[in-house]
């Protein structure tokens, strides 16, 4: 670190480096100040707090959220890995049309998005109806439906980190294990994987993470059961700010949790493999 402040008194840097650290403070603050607000504010409160997170409703609408965006990450990683492959590694036609497609639920409001899946898996719906008419599955208030609806909002985080990931990995490792005679399923299960697979839990960390917060879509698509977010906005609606709060803090220190010790995960397999 002393030779890293040396290096820096030694040159020009200094000139860059202050106003970017300046920059980077304010934008960091405007990221924790509400979340630190919320949760002394929260804390305040102990009462509440305690009086909430003993609720069996707040209960089951935290564990449905986190058991939807799991289900939700699962089915990302499934479907959007493949398609990140494909994309990292192979040259087709309309290659740029399929990634731009991939970041449009990124451009769509989410409202729109929950009415956009609900023309698509509601009870009338092109996949919907005739799934609930052969199957009995219904998606309208239901988890099936929460999973679509949090999937469509979090596939492009998924499928973008999984291709950055993927794109990592030098292709003529690739190649050589080719020419030593492995095919290419091989290649993927020995050496692609392998050297990829803590880019690919980040990729879908970062759908889990995005998953989990969705509102928008899913009270659109399933009001109830209720997940996190839309018991915390029932909760604001019904009663004001002081139980939404609670829950909102419960959830916030939930969800970093579970984020930060995925985070630590890839990290101690990078540190192994370092090793």
């Amino acid at each position: 670190m002393a030779q890293f402040v040396r290096s820096l008194h030694s040159s020009r840097e200094l000139r860059v480096v202050i106003p970017f650290a300046l920059l980077g403070t304010i934008f960091l603050a405007s990221i924790v100040l509400p979340l630190a607000v919320l949760s002394i504010d929260a804390l305040s409160a102990p009462g509440e707090l305690a009086r909430v997170a003993s609720d069996s409703e707040a209960q089951s609408a935290v564990l449905l959220s986190l058991e939807a965006a799991l289900l939700t990450a699962v089915m990302a990683g499934l479907l959007g890995i493949p398609l990140a492959w494909l994309l990292a590694r192979v040259e087709f036609p309309g290659k740029g049309l399929i990634q731009a497609l991939v970041d449009v639920p990124l451009t769509v409001p989410h409202v729109v998005a929950g009415i956009a899946v609900l023309f698509v898996y509601g009870r009338r719906g092109l996949i919907g109806a005739p799934l609930h008419h052969l199957f009995g599955l219904t998606f309208w208030g239901s988890l099936p439906g929460i999973v679509v609806a949090m999937l469509f909002v979090s596939a492009p985080f998924t499928v973008s980190a999984a291709r950055l990931a993927l794109e990592a990995v030098d292709p003529r490792l690739e190649r050589a294990a080719r020419s030593l005679g492995a095919g290419p399923w091989r290649v993927l299960w020995s050496v692609v994987l392998p050297l990829s697979w803590r880019g690919l839990l980040t990729a879908m960390t970062l759908g889990y993470a995005r998953a989990v917060s969705e509102f928008g879509s899913v009270v659109i698509i399933a009001y109830y059961p209720m997940t996190a977010p839309v018991k915390i906005y029932d909760l604001f609606l019904r009663f004001g700010l002081p139980e939404a709060l609670a829950l909102s803090f419960i959830v916030l220190v939930i969800s970093l949790f579970i984020f930060i010790a995925l985070r630590v995960l890839a990290g101690s397999g990078r540190q192994k493999d370092i090793e």
